[in-house]
């Protein structure tokens, strides 16, 4: 039913462009003076949808269309670092939002002074994968340090992992309930009494691979319990999808191991400001700006050099 919809919306939205183009061309047939302006403004708006619309052919992976889950994992640099994770968490809630895609945080990790150390995010809504797997990698931040008593310059690593919802019924992750261990834990760190009173956290560990996911937002165990599976065959998907890869790369004779250090994007707030993506060369000059959502120009960059 989903999928119907999905394809029910696109050919409904084809269509209403298709009407759009006519009616334009309709009226550049009656060669009025009087509608240049407004056929001016309406060839542009048109020339605009289209741009839009042939950078989504770019997004026609298996998944690209689905919804995404978006974790975020503070590196070395104590304070600094955990506090760099939630000025990530911070900026892809707002392009979230400023995009129209329904957020839901699945787990989250405190830091002990100020920051997170980690945390989950559901980004539900069209293309929320393909959209954010160009985020995938490490991001680090140069700045002067809120922290340092000295103020000095710091620089400050985060991971970001993008994964697509795999569904349950999808063939290509089969979890069989003898292979997980499940442990039921009191949630930690901020939520009041509520949170702490009961035993709600969920820890699932994949006994096969030893992958551990834990989830602890919900007040609900079953909740975070099934919160917890979604973020478990998203991680299987990705590992399988790893293995075929690494397998690939190796029978061509040019496979390296990835590392967890090579960054794919620079934030610069001091001494001058500039975010970069190495991959692309796409570069902003006002850093204030990508750090407040506005993050569609990287994400087109690497979709177009990708695709």
């Amino acid at each position: 039913m989903k999928t119907a919809s999905a394809l029910s919306e696109d050919v409904h939205s084809w269509r209403s462009f298709e009407r759009r183009l006519h009616d334009a061309l309709e009226l550049a047939r009656l060669e009025d003076e009087g509608l240049r302006a407004e056929l001016e403004a309406e060839t542009e708006a048109i020339e605009r949808e289209l741009e839009k619309r042939s950078f989504a052919v770019m997004l026609s992976g298996k998944y690209d269309a689905e919804d995404a889950l978006l974790a975020i994992h503070a590196g070395a640099g104590g304070t600094d670092s955990q506090d760099w994770a939630e000025m990530l968490e911070r900026m892809y809630l707002r392009w979230a939002e400023d995009n129209g895609y329904e957020t839901e945080i699945l787990d989250l990790t405190e830091g002990e002074e100020a920051g997170i150390k980690s945390v989950t995010i559901a980004v539900n809504g069209r293309y929320a994968y393909g959209y954010l797997r160009s985020e995938k990698g490490v991001h680090r931040l140069v700045r002067l340090s809120p922290f340092d008593a000295a103020h000095r310059r710091h620089t400050s690593f985060a991971l970001v992992e993008v994964l697509p919802q795999i569904g349950v019924d999808d063939p290509e992750v089969e979890i069989d309930p003898n292979d997980l261990r499940i442990d039921i834990y009191r949630s930690s760190g901020a939520g009041g009494q509520n949170v702490q009173k009961n035993a709600t956290a969920v820890r699932l560990t994949h006994l096969p691979t030893g992958i551990v996911v834990t989830c602890q937002n919900e007040r609900s165990q079953l909740q975070n319990r099934e919160n917890a599976m979604r973020v478990l065959r998203a991680r299987l998907y990705e590992l399988k999808q790893a293995e075929q890869e690494q397998e690939i790369a190796i029978l061509r004779g040019e496979y390296t191991k990835a590392e967890w250090g090579s960054q794919i994007r620079s934030y610069v707030l001091h001494p001058y400001q500039m975010v970069k993506d190495h991959r692309t060369g796409y570069e902003v000059g006002n850093a204030q700006s990508v750090l407040n959502g506005n993050l569609n120009g990287f994400m087109e960059a690497y979709l177009r050099q990708m695709g």
